[in-house]
């Protein structure tokens, strides 16, 4: 399923022929030294999309989104929604071959512009490696305010995202 479009990116549910991009970007370095706690067997990746492939935007239970190239169809990068009782946690991971082109701020700005039009009420939260600069300066050009050292909180400034 396809949830939104971007003028460079279509963000839609987990493609099995994801499973190798996946694959190869959180074992590589560049990508994985920030990960925790992220499958990295190929098996488990293949689990992973098949628990998600159906995933539906919904603050019922977590879901996972691909973030692609809208001309290939290619996965650049991964966003998981993780709600639990009035807060959404959002995590990402993109292709080190797709670091610095901006589709983490273009996707991810979409993404919570309409979860925020859609759950106004909800506080949205973000966690970093602390030495994640990029990281970082993302959360920080998405809205985020450090609250710990790891720790980014959306403090709902829902003016930006045109909801009172």
């Amino acid at each position: 399923m396809e949830f939104y479009r971007t003028e460079r990116l279509i963000i839609r549910n987990l493609l099995e022929k994801d499973v190798p991009f996946i694959y190869d970007y959180r074992n590589n370095e560049i990508c994985a030294r920030y990960q925790r706690g992220q499958v990295k067997k190929l098996k488990e990746i293949h689990n992973l999309f098949h628990k998600h492939k159906n995933d539906v935007f919904s603050v019922d239970s977590d879901f996972m989104l691909a973030v692609a190239l809208k001309d290939s169809d290619e996965i650049v990068g991964e966003i998981v929604v993780m709600p639990n009782d009035g807060c959404i946690s959002l995590g990402y991971t993109f292709s080190y071959k797709h670091h610095r082109k901006g589709y983490a701020f273009e996707s991810l700005s979409i993404l919570i512009e309409k979860l925020h039009t859609t759950y106004s009420d909800c506080e949205f939260i973000s966690f970093t490696d602390s030495q994640n600069k990029a990281s970082i300066a993302l959360l920080e050009k998405l809205g985020y305010t450090q609250y710990k050292l790891n720790i980014f909180i959306f403090y709902n400034s829902l003016k930006k995202w045109g909801v009172s």
